[in-house]
C-alpha cells in the first residue's frame, strides 16, 4: 500500500477538504496534483502570493486529542478537523486548547454532570482527566487554595452556544467542593439565583430559547478554610428595548410569560392578568410559547428560589406593561399607586424649561409612545437592579473574605444584518477581553520558557489595542457620541459625519460605500457594519423627569424607593466583606445634563470589571454554536470557524505554533521512542542524556528542539516526523516478524502434511488387515452355525420321543395308585366306626357308677346338718349372746339415722331441682315440636323436593370442586416443577430486598450520626457559655432540698470538662429523678424521727414501767432465742440439702437427677415456708398471751394501783394489745368471708355453665333428631372433630403455661439457691477492716474461695465508675493490650455488667453502660482520623455485642455455650435495648472505619492501578499537551504522588493485619474488604470513564494484571469468599473490553454477551474513549459503536454513567458466640485495674 502525503484544502461548503498529494512537488512547479478522498483526481494551483501551499494533515494517531495543543501540526483546519471528530464520533463536547476550555453546544441532555463526576474531578490536575468544565473549576479551585490569588473563570461565547450553563454548572462545583462550613446553606443561595436571573434576564430568541440579555460577574467568596461564606453579583448592560420590541419569532423576558401562565393563582386575582397574546408588548415577537417549556412550571421554580433568598419582593410589579385606553391606564396607576389625572397628563405632555420660564407642550402620538415605552424600560430596568440588589445582601455575610472566585458570563462576539448599539458595545466588552486574554496566554507561554530555561524569542501575536482607541480614547467613537448627546438637536446623521471626519484615518475605521448613516469597525473578529439610527436615544436613554415624579410619590412604598437617585460611593479599596458593588452606577441627580449616557455607564463598568480581571488569575472557557438549526450533535464547519475565530482560539493556536508547542517530558520521550534508541546508547541509565543524543542524531536542524530542564520543546511538525520514524521502525520490526513466523508456519504445515501422509498409510494398511480378519472370522463363524443347525435339530427329534414315552409311563402308574388307595379308604373308615362304638359303651358305664355314688353322700350329709341345725337353735335362746350382740349399736343407729335423714333431705332437693329442670326441659321439648310440626305443615313435600334439588345440586358442585382441585393440584405440580429453576432467582431477590432494606437502615442511621455530630458542633460553644449557670442552678435547687452533701462528680466543673457537655447534658433527667426520690426518703426520715422523738418523751414519763417492760422483754427474749434456734435448724437442713444437691450433680449429669434434686429442694422449700407460716402464728398467739396475762395481773391490783399503771401508760400498752388482737382475729374473719364468697361464687358459676351446657346439648339433639342418617352420621363426626380440636388447643395451652411455669421457677429456683448462699456467707462473716478512707463496700460473698470457684465477675465501687470508664476507654491504647486476649476491655466491662446483674443493681448497669457508649463515642470524635483505633473499638464494640447476646438466657443464643457459660447468664436484667443501641453505634463505627480506610486508599487507586507500569515496558505513552503543567501541579511537593500496585495492596494488608489483631471476626472483616475493593472498583472505573488517554489495548493488560494480583491477595488471605472479588467485576470487563476484538457483528454480540457487569453506557463510553497509542492498532469505527447502542439489552442498566463511590453496602454483625470462659479471664497489671475485685 502505498501511503501519500496528506493535506487541507479550502473548500466553499466545508471550509477545509482532505486531500492526498499522489505526484512529487517541485518547487515552483504551479500545480500540485492531489486526491481527495473519493479518489477524485484534483489539478490544486500553488503560486507564492495567489495560493500557498496547502497545510499538512496530522498523523491518525493525534486525531481526537483532549488538548489540541497536543497536535502535530497547529492551524486552523487541524483544529476544526479535531474539534469535529470527538464532536460527532464519540460525543465529546469539550476540549482543551492549551488553557481554554472549548465548549461545543451539544443542543442534548448529557449524563456528565452528576455528584459522582464532580468528585472525581475534585482533587485531579489539569489535564489528568478527560476535559470538562468541573476541571477548569477544579483548577481555579486549586490555584485558590494553593497560591492564595483570586481567580476569574471567563465563560463567552455567542447567544446560544451554553455560557449560562456552563457558567451553572461551574458554580455548581464550586457549591458542591466548597459547601458552607455552618448552617448558612449560601451555596444554595448561590444556585438559587440562578432562575430568578434567569426569568428576569433571559428570554427567547431566534437563536437561543434561553438566551442572556445581559452579563454578569459572580462572585464567590470564600474563607481561609475555602468554604463558601458569601457571594455578590455584578451586571453589565440590560437589553431594555426587548421590554417594548421583539423581533419576529422572539420572547420578551421569561418573567412576563410565567406571569401569564400562572394568572389563575389567588395571590394573582387583583392583578388583571390574562393570556400573554392579549398584551401588546408579550405579543410582539407572534409567538409566545417555547417547545418543551411550561412557563407555569418554571415560575414555580422561580418562586421557591424567592423563597430561599428571602427577597420579600412582589414579581407582580414588574407588569407594568399597559394599554394606551382609558381602562388599562386606570389598571396600571392603580397598581403602581400613583395619581390617574397625573399621570394621564404627563403620558401626553412633556414640560420645556428654558432660562426665563416654563412650558407645558403636547406631545405627538409617536412622542407619547416612545414617551410611554421609555417610561416602561425605565421601570423595568430599576426592578431588575433593585432585585439584583437584594440579592446581594442576602447573599452577602459578616464574615471575613480570604478570597474570591468570579465567574463572568458575558456575551460574545456578535455581527447581524442589522447591528445596533448593543451589538457595538458588546463587541467593545469582546475586544477589551480578547486584548487581556492576548496578553495572558502570551505571558503564560513567557513564563514556560523561563521555568525550562530556554532561549525564547518575543512572539509576535495580534494587539488589538489600536481598535480600542478607536472606541473609548479621546474625540473616539463613544466621546463623540456622548457629544452629540449634549447637543439639543443632535441627531445620528451629524454624528455619523463627525465620525467619518474624526476617524477616516484609522486602519480599523471605514465609511460604506452605499451609506452616509452607517460605519464599519474592523474587530479582531470580523468586520462589522453599524446602523448610526437609534444611536443617540439608546445612550441618552431619556425618561421624563414629571413621569419619575409621579412614580416617587407613589403611595406603595416599594415603587417610591425604587425611583429615589443614590448617590455614587466610591467602593472601598480594601473590606473584610464580599464586595456588593452595582454594575451600573445610578445618577446623581434628574439633571439632565449631568446625567451619564449609558455608553459612558457601560465604560466604566468595563473598566472595572478589567481591573479585577488583571488582580486575578483567569480562566478561559470558549463556548461554541455547532449550528443555527438547535440539532443534537450536528457539526456545522462554517459557522464553527467563525466561532473560532472570534473567540481567539485560533489566535492560542497561534501563539503556541510560533514558539514550540509540543511539549514532552523526558521520561514521557524517552517511553514512547526508545524504539528509536540504538541498543549501544542505552548503556547510560541517564534518561535526558540518551534523549538529548537521540534526538541530535534524528533531527539535524537544531532550532527545530530545545532542553529544557524538566521537558523538550518541539517546533510544529517535528512530533509528526518523530511518528513516522517510529512508525517505519515498527514497520521494519513487523516485516522482521512476519518472515519469521511465515518461515515458522511453512514448517509446521510441512511436518503437518508429511504427518498426515504417514498416517494415511498407516490406516490404510490397517484396513487391509482388518479386511482378511474379519474374512478368516465369518468362514470359522459359518462352520460353527452349521454345527449346531445339526445339533439342534437331531436334540428336537430325541426330545420328542423322550416326551412320548414318559406320558404313557406317567398316566399307566396313576391308574395303579389310584385304585390301591381306594382300598385303603375303605379299611380305614371300618375301623373309625368300631372305634366309636366302643368308647360309646365304656362311657354309659362310667356314668351309672357316678351317679350311684353321688345318690348315697347327699343322705349322709343331710342327715349331720340336720343335727348341727338343732344345736344352734338352742345356743341363740341364751340372753349373753344377745348382749354381745347389741353391745355399741344404739350410736350406729343413730349415725346411719341421721345420715340417712341428710341423704335423704339432699335426695329430696335435688330430685325437686330435677323436677323443675325437668318441667322447664318438657315445656321447651313441647314448644320445639309444636314449632316442628308448624315448620313440617308450612313447608310440606315442595320444601322437602327443593331441599333435595339443593341437595343434589350441591353434590354436582362437591364433584365439581372436587375434579376442580384435582386440576389445580395438578397444574401447582407443573407450575412448582416449572418454577423450580426460578426459586433461586426468588431467594436473590428476597436477599436483594433484604439488604436494601438493612441498607435503608443504616444510611439512616449514618444520617442520623451526621446530624447527631452537626448538632453537638452547633450546641457545643453555647454549652459551654451556659454550663456555670447551670451549675449554680443545680446547686441552688441542692441547697433548697437539703441534698448539698451528696456526692455527685457528674456535676463538679471538672467533671464537665472531662465527660463533655453531652454528658453533663445526658444526665441531668436521670439527676431529677435521683433528686425527687431522695426528697421522699429525707420526709420518711423526718416522719420516723418525729415517732422516735415522741416515744423517747413517752419512756421519760413512764419509769416504773421498766419492771413490766424487763419482764416481758425477758419473755420475747426467751421465744426469739426459741425461733434463733428454729432458724438456725432450717439453716442447717438447706445447707444438707444444698451439699446433697452438689455431690449428687457431681456424680451425674443426667437431666432426671436434677430434676429430683430440684423437686426435692422445692418440696424442702414448701415445708420450710410452711414452718415459717407456723412460727409467725406462734409469735402472734404469743404476743396474744402477753396481753392477756398483762390484763389478769391488772385486774389482781388494786384502785390505786390501776390508777398509778394508768397514769403511767401501762392500760394504753395493754389496750394497744387488745386492739392488736382484735384487728388480727378481723383479718382473719375477713379472709375466711372472702374464701366463703369466692367459693359460693365459683359454685354459682359453674351452676350456670352447667346450665349453659344442657341448653346447648338439648339444641344439638333436637337439631340431630332433625336430620337424615346420613347427615346425623356427619354431623356428630364434625362435632367429636371440633371437640377434639378444641381439646388439644386448650391442652397446648397448658403445656406451654406448664412450661412456662416451670421456666420460672427453674429461674426463681437459681435464685433462691444463691440466696441461701449469701445468707450463710453472711451469717459466718466476720467483720472485715477497710484498707481504704472510704466506707467498704458490703461483698455478697466473702468466703475466701479458690481460684476455681471464681465466678467470671469483676466488682468495682460507684465511685469508681468514671475510672473504670477512663481507664478502659478514654485512655486505653490498642498496644497496652495487643499481647493480651482479643477485644479485653469488652470481656472486662462485660463482667462489671454481669456482677452488678448478680445484685440486681439496675441504675449501676443502666449507668455503666451509658458511660461507656459515651465514652467510646467521645473516644472516636477525638481520633476520627485513626484506623487503627476505629477498628479495635469496633472489634469490642461487637464483642460486647456479641457477650450481651450470649449471656442472654435466650435459647437461641446458648445453643453454642458450654454448661459453665450458661451458668454465667444474666439473672434479674434483660438488656436487648442496650443491644439495639450497640448495634446502632458499631454500624456507626464501621461507618466511620470504611470512611477513614477509603479516605487512605483513594489518592492511591488511580496511580496504583491504571498508571503504574505492573508489567514493564508494556505501555504507551502519546502527546498529552499541556498535561502536568506547572499550573497544574503543586510545584512545592514536587509534583503529583505515584504509587504503585504492591503499595496499595501492602496498605490493604496493613488493614487486614490491624483488624486480624484487634480480634475483629472474620465476617465484618470480609464486609470491610469488600466495600474497600467496591471503591478500588468505582473509582479506577470512573476515572477510565473519563480519560482518554487510558483507554487503550496496553492499559487493559496492565489492568487485568493488576486485578488479577488482588484477586491472589484475597486467596492468600482466606477473603476470596467474602464477595469481595465480585466487586472487581465491572474494572475487570472494562479490561476485558479494551482487549476483545471490536470489528464485526459477532465481536458486538461477544462484548454484549461478556461485559453483563457493565451498563451500554458505559461500554459505549469506553469504545468511543478507545484510543490506539500505535498506527497499526485500529480505531473502533461509529457503525460498531451504533451496532453496541442499538443492540436490546435484557438488563436493567442504571442511569448514570459512572459508579457511585460513596455506595455502602448493608454491614450485617452476625452472631459469634465466644469460647472463652469469663473465669480464666487474665487481667494485666499494665492497665491498673487494682480496684477492681474478683468475684
Amino acid at each position: 500500500e502505498i501511503n501519500f502525503t496528506r493535506v487541507w484544502i479550502p473548500d466553499p461548503e466545508d471550509v477545509w477538504k482532505a486531500a492526498e498529494i499522489v505526484k512529487d512537488y517541485k518547487e515552483g512547479e504551479p500545480v500540485l496534483h492531489l486526491q481527495l478522498e473519493d479518489e477524485t483526481p484534483l489539478e490544486y494551483p500553488v503560486g507564492p502570493k495567489s495560493n500557498p501551499l496547502p497545510f499538512l494533515r496530522n498523523p491518525d494517531i493525534l486525531v481526537g486529542e483532549n488538548d489540541l495543543t497536543a497536535l502535530s501540526y497547529l492551524h486552523e483546519p487541524a483544529v476544526l478537523h479535531n474539534l469535529k471528530v470527538r464532536f460527532l464520533e464519540p460525543n465529546h463536547i469539550y476540549t482543551y486548547c492549551g488553557i481554554v476550555l472549548v465548549a461545543i453546544n451539544p443542543y442534548d441532555q448529557l449524563d456528565i454532570y452528576g455528584e459522582e463526576v464532580i468528585r472525581a474531578y475534585s482533587g485531579q490536575n489539569m489535564g489528568d482527566m478527560d476535559p470538562h468544565i468541573f476541571a477548569v473549576a477544579e483548577e481555579a479551585y486549586k490555584q485558590m487554595a494553593r497560591d492564595e490569588r483570586n481567580q476569574s473563570i471567563i465563560v463567552s461565547g455567542e447567544s446560544g452556544a451554553g455560557k449560562t450553563v456552563s457558567a451553572k454548572y461551574a458554580m455548581r462545583f464550586f457549591a458542591t467542593v466548597g459547601g458552607s462550613a455552618n448552617d448558612t446553606n449560601v451555596e444554595e443561595k448561590v444556585l438559587a439565583s440562578s432562575p430568578i436571573m434567569e426569568a428576569i434576564g433571559n428570554a427567547k430568541t431566534t437563536r437561543n430559547d434561553n438566551s442572556s440579555r445581559f452579563g454578569k460577574y459572580i462572585q464567590i467568596g470564600f474563607s481561609r478554610h475555602y468554604n463558601i461564606i458569601g457571594a455578590n453579583m455584578r451586571t453589565y448592560l440590560l437589553e431594555k428595548s426587548r421590554v417594548v420590541f421583539q423581533a419576529e419569532d422572539e420572547r420578551n423576558y421569561h418573567i412576563f410569560y410565567q406571569l401569564c401562565a400562572s394568572a389563575s393563582l389567588p395571590e394573582f386575582k387583583d392583578l388583571g392578568l390574562s393570556d400573554a397574546e392579549d398584551f401588546t408588548f408579550t405579543s410582539l415577537g407572534q409567538n409566545i410559547f417555547i417547545e418543551g417549556v411550561d412557563d407555569a412550571e418554571d415560575f414555580e421554580k422561580t418562586r421557591e428560589a424567592f423563597t430561599l433568598l428571602v427577597c420579600g419582593v412582589e414579581c407582580v410589579n414588574l407588569r407594568c406593561v399597559f394599554q394606551r385606553d382609558d381602562v388599562h391606564l386606570q389598571h396600571f396607576c392603580r397598581l403602581l399607586g400613583v395619581d390617574l389625572p397625573q399621570m394621564e397628563h404627563w403620558l401626553c405632555h412633556r414640560k420645556l424649561v428654558t432660562a426665563s420660564e416654563t412650558y407645558v407642550k403636547n406631545m405627538s402620538s409617536q412622542q407619547a409612545a416612545n414617551a410611554r415605552d421609555a417610561l416602561a424600560k425605565h421601570i423595568y430596568a430599576r426592578m431588575f437592579d433593585w432585585i439584583v440588589e437584594h440579592i446581594n445582601n442576602m447573599l452577602q455575610t459578616s464574615s471575613k473574605q480570604h478570597s474570591f472566585i468570579g465567574v463572568l458570563d458575558i456575551y460574545g462576539f456578535e455581527t447581524f444584518e442589522i447591528n445596533s448599539f448593543e451589538q457595538f458595545c458588546i463587541n467593545y466588552a469582546n475586544e477589551k477581553l480578547q486584548q487581556q486574554f492576548n496578553s495572558h496566554v502570551f505571558k503564560l507561554e513567557q513564563a514556560e520558557y523561563i521555568k525550562e530555561q530556554i532561549p525564547w524569542t518575543l512572539i509576535d501575536f495580534y494587539d488589538n489595542q489600536p481598535c480600542i482607541d478607536l472606541i473609548e480614547a479621546r474625540l473616539g467613537i463613544l466621546d463623540l457620541l456622548d457629544e452629540e448627546c449634549k447637543v439639543p438637536k443632535g441627531t445620528d446623521q451629524n454624528w455619523a459625519q463627525k465620525l467619518y471626519k474624526q476617524n477616516s484615518s484609522s486602519a480599523h475605521f471605514q465609511k460604506p460605500r452605499m451609506s452616509n448613516t452607517s460605519f464599519i469597525i474592523i474587530h479582531f473578529a470580523d468586520k462589522v457594519e453599524y446602523q448610526c439610527e437609534g444611536f443617540l436615544e439608546k445612550n441618552r436613554d431619556t425618561v421624563y423627569e414629571e413621569q419619575i415624579n409621579i412614580l416617587k410619590a407613589s403611595q406603595f412604598q416599594l415603587v417610591a424607593d425604587l425611583f429615589h437617585e443614590k448617590s455614587d460611593t466610591a467602593p472601598p479599596a480594601k473590606s473584610s466583606r464580599v464586595n456588593v458593588r452595582s454594575a451600573k452606577p445610578t445618577p446623581k441627580a434628574p439633571n439632565k445634563e449631568h446625567r451619564k449616557t449609558v455608553g459612558h455607564q457601560f465604560r466604566s463598568s468595563l473598566q472595572l470589571l478589567m481591573e479585577t480581571l488583571n488582580a486575578t488569575t483567569p480562566h478561559y472557557v470558549r463556548c461554541i454554536k455547532p449550528n443555527d438549526n438547535k440539532e443534537a450533535f450536528s457539526f456545522d464547519s462554517r459557522r464553527a470557524v467563525q466561532q473560532l475565530r472570534a473567540c481567539g482560539v485560533l489566535e492560542t493556536i497561534r501563539i503556541s505554533a510560533a514558539g514550540y508547542p509540543s511539549r514532552w517530558t523526558y521520561p514521557d520521550f524517552f517511553n514512547r521512542y526508545r524504539v528509536l534508541v540504538k541498543k549501544s546508547d542505552m548503556t547510560t541509565a541517564d534518561k535526558k542524556l540518551v534523549c538529548r543524543n537521540l534526538l541530535e542524531t534524528l533531527i539535524k536542524e537544531a532550532d527545530m528542539f530545545q532542553f529544557g530542564k524538566t521537558k523538550i520543546f518541539f517546533r510544529a511538525g517535528q512530533v509528526a516526523y518523530l511518528e513516522k520514524l517510529r512508525a517505519d521502525r515498527f514497520r521494519s520490526a513487523c516485516i522482521q516478524i512476519q518472515k519469521t513466523v511465515r518461515g515458522w508456519l511453512a514448517r509446521v504445515r510441512y511436518r503437518k502434511i508429511r504427518k498426515s501422509a504417514v498416517t494415511l498409510q498407516r490406516y490404510g494398511r490397517g484396513f487391509l488387515a482388518r479386511r482378511l480378519a474379519e474374512f478368516l472370522r465369518q468362514s470359522r463363524a459359518a462352520l460353527v452355525c452349521q454345527k449346531q443347525y445339526r445339533m439342534v435339530r437331531d436334540r428336537r427329534v430325541y426330545l420328542r420321543v423322550r416326551r412320548a414315552v414318559v406320558t404313557i409311563q406317567a398316566f399307566t402308574r396313576g391308574m395303579f395308585t389310584r385304585r390301591i388307595y381306594r382300598e385303603f379308604l375303605l379299611h380305614h373308615k371300618a375301623m373309625i366306626i368300631q372305634r366309636s362304638v366302643r368308647g360309646w359303651l365304656q362311657r354309659r358305664k362310667f356314668r351309672r357308677a357316678r351317679d350311684a355314688a353321688i345318690t348315697i353322700q347327699c343322705g349322709f350329709r343331710r342327715v349331720r346338718a340336720k343335727r348341727e341345725l338343732k344345736q344352734l337353735k338352742i345356743e341363740a335362746r341364751s340372753a349373753e349372746h344377745l348382749k354381745k350382740l347389741n353391745s355399741g349399736m344404739e350410736n350406729k343407729i343413730v349415725q346411719l339415722q341421721r345420715k340417712m335423714d341428710d341423704q335423704s333431705q339432699e335426695f329430696r332437693a335435688q330430685r325437686d331441682q330435677l323436677a323443675v329442670v325437668n318441667a322447664s326441659l318438657g315445656t321447651e321439648v313441647k314448644l320445639l315440636q309444636k314449632q316442628l310440626e308448624q315448620v313440617r305443615q308450612q313447608g310440606g313435600a315442595n320444601q322437602i323436593a327443593s331441599l333435595q334439588e339443593e341437595l343434589a345440586k350441591l353434590g354436582e358442585d362437591l364433584q365439581g370442586a372436587t375434579a376442580d382441585r384435582k386440576r389445580l393440584e395438578e397444574e401447582m405440580s407443573l407450575c412448582v416443577s416449572v418454577d423450580g429453576g426460578d426459586a433461586s432467582q426468588r431467594e436473590a431477590s428476597l436477599q436483594t430486598e433484604l439488604d436494601g432494606e438493612r441498607q435503608r437502615y443504616q444510611n439512616l442511621l449514618k444520617e442520623f450520626s451526621r446530624l447527631e455530630q452537626r448538632y453537638e458542633n452547633l450546641k457545643e460553644e453555647m454549652l459551654l457559655s451556659k454550663v456555670r449557670s447551670l451549675l449554680h442552678t443545680v446547686e441552688r435547687s441542692l441547697l433548697r432540698s437539703d441534698l448539698f452533701y451528696i456526692h455527685l462528680p457528674v456535676w463538679c466543673p471538672l467533671g464537665v470538662q472531662d465527660l463533655g457537655m453531652e454528658k453533663a447534658a445526658m444526665d441531668i433527667s436521670l439527676f431529677m429523678k435521683l433528686q425527687k426520690r431522695v426528697r421522699e426518703l429525707e420526709m420518711e426520715r423526718k416522719r420516723l424521727q418525729a415517732n422516735v422523738d415522741k416515744m423517747e418523751e413517752l419512756a421519760k414519763r413512764t419509769d416504773t414501767l421498766q419492771a413490766k417492760t424487763t419482764f416481758l422483754s425477758l419473755l420475747i427474749f426467751h421465744n426469739m432465742e426459741e425461733l434463733e434456734s428454729e432458724n438456725k435448724k432450717l439453716k442447717n437442713d438447706l445447707n444438707d440439702l444444698r451439699k446433697s444437691i452438689a455431690e449428687r450433680a457431681s456424680r451425674s449429669d443426667s437431666s432426671n437427677e436434677l430434676q429430683d434434686s430440684y423437686n426435692l429442694l422445692l418440696s424442702q422449700l414448701k415445708s420450710a415456708n410452711e414452718e415459717l407460716d407456723a412460727r409467725k402464728e406462734e409469735v402472734l398467739i404469743l404476743r396474744t398471751q402477753i396481753v392477756s396475762a398483762a390484763q389478769l395481773q391488772e385486774n389482781n391490783h388494786t384502785l390505786q394501783d390501776w390508777c398509778y399503771l394508768n397514769e403511767d401508760g401501762e392500760l394504753g400498752l395493754a389496750y394497744q394489745g387488745l386492739k392488736q388482737v382484735a384487728r388480727l382475729l378481723e383479718a382473719q374473719l375477713q379472709t375466711q368471708l372472702r374464701q366463703h364468697k369466692d367459693e359460693l361464687d365459683a359454685l354459682h358459676t359453674q351452676i350456670e355453665l352447667q346450665r349453659d351446657d344442657i341448653e346447648k346439648k338439648t339444641e344439638l339433639l333436637n337439631f340431630t333428631a332433625s336430620l337424615s342418617p346420613e347427615a346425623q352420621v356427619e354431623f356428630s363426626i364434625g362435632q367429636e372433630i371440633t371437640r377434639l380440636t378444641n381439646d388439644n388447643l386448650d391442652l397446648k395451652e397448658m403445656v406451654e403455661k406448664l412450661e412456662k411455669n416451670e421456666r420460672k421457677l427453674k429461674k426463681q429456683l437459681r435464685i433462691y439457691m444463691k440466696k441461701v448462699q449469701e445468707f450463710e456467707g453472711n451469717s459466718s462473716q466476720a467483720a472485715v477492716e477497710s484498707s481504704r478512707s472510704r466506707p467498704e463496700l458490703t461483698r455478697q460473698v466473702t468466703v475466701q474461695r479458690k481460684e476455681k470457684d471464681f465466678e467470671g465477675m469483676l466488682e468495682y465501687h460507684k465511685e469508681d465508675e468514671a475510672l473504670l470508664i477512663k481507664t478502659l476507654v478514654t485512655d486505653v491504647q490498642p498496644s497496652m493490650v495487643s499481647a493480651t486476649v482479643p477485644c479485653l476491655p469488652a470481656y472486662i466491662l462485660f463482667m462489671c455488667i454481669r456482677h452488678a446483674d448478680y445484685i440486681n443493681d439496675d441504675s449501676k448497669v443502666e449507668s455503666l453502660l451509658t458511660a461507656t457508649i459515651n465514652a467510646v463515642k467521645k473516644v472516636l470524635k477525638k481520633n476520627n482520623e485513626d484506623f487503627e483505633m476505629t477498628s479495635f473499638w469496633l472489634a469490642n464494640t461487637s464483642r460486647l455485642l456479641h457477650c450481651l447476646k450470649q449471656y442472654s438466657g435466650d435459647e437461641a443464643f446458648m445453643t453454642q455455650n458450654t454448661s459453665k457459660q450458661n451458668e454465667h447468664c444474666l439473672k434479674n436484667f434483660d438488656l436487648a435495648e442496650y443491644r439495639q443501641v450497640l448495634s446502632d453505634l458499631s454500624i456507626q463505627i464501621y461507618q466511620q472505619l470504611i470512611k477513614v480506610a477509603e479516605a487512605t486508599i483513594q489518592p492511591m487507586i488511580v496511580s496504583a492501578m491504571l498508571e503504574s507500569e505492573s508489567i514493564p515496558s508494556l505501555a504507551g505513552v502519546k502527546p498529552m499537551g499541556y498535561r502536568h503543567r506547572s499550573s497544574s501541579m503543586d510545584t512545592d511537593a514536587g509534583g503529583p504522588a505515584s504509587y504503585t500496585l504492591q503499595a496499595l495492596i501492602r496498605q490493604l494488608g496493613q488493614f487486614h493485619a490491624v483488624m486480624q489483631e484487634h480480634g475483629l471476626d472474620p465476617e465484618i472483616t470480609g464486609q470491610v474488604v469488600r466495600q474497600l475493593f467496591h471503591c478500588i472498583n468505582a473509582v479506577t472505573l470512573n476515572n477510565l470513564l473519563l480519560r482518554k488517554d487510558v483507554c487503550s489495548w496496553s492499559t487493559g493488560m496492565q489492568l487485568r494484571y493488576n486485578t488479577s494480583q488482588m484477586e491472589e491477595w484475597l486467596r492468600a488471605n482466606n477473603l476470596y469468599q467474602s464477595k469481595a472479588a465480585a466487586t472487581l467485576e465491572p474494572v475487570i470487563q472494562a479490561a476485558q473490553l479494551l482487549q476483545v476484538k471490536k470489528k464485526t457483528t459477532q465481536d458486538a454480540e461477544a462484548i454484549c454477551s461478556l461485559c453483563t457487569a457493565l451498563s451500554t453506557q458505559q461500554i459505549v463510553k469506553i469504545l468511543n474513549l478507545y484510543t490506539p497509542l500505535n498506527e497499526f492498532e485500529e480505531r473502533v469505527t461509529v457503525s460498531f459503536i451504533r451496532n453496541i447502542q442499538n443492540r436490546p439489552q435484557q438488563r436493567s442498566d442504571p442511569q448514570q454513567l459512572l459508579m457511585d463511590t460513596k455506595h455502602t453496602f448493608p454491614v450485617l454483625f452476625p452472631y459469634t458466640p465466644s469460647a472463652l470462659s469469663l473465669e480464666t479471664l487474665h487481667i494485666p497489671a499494665s492497665l491498673c485495674l487494682d480496684f477492681l475485685n474478683r468475684v
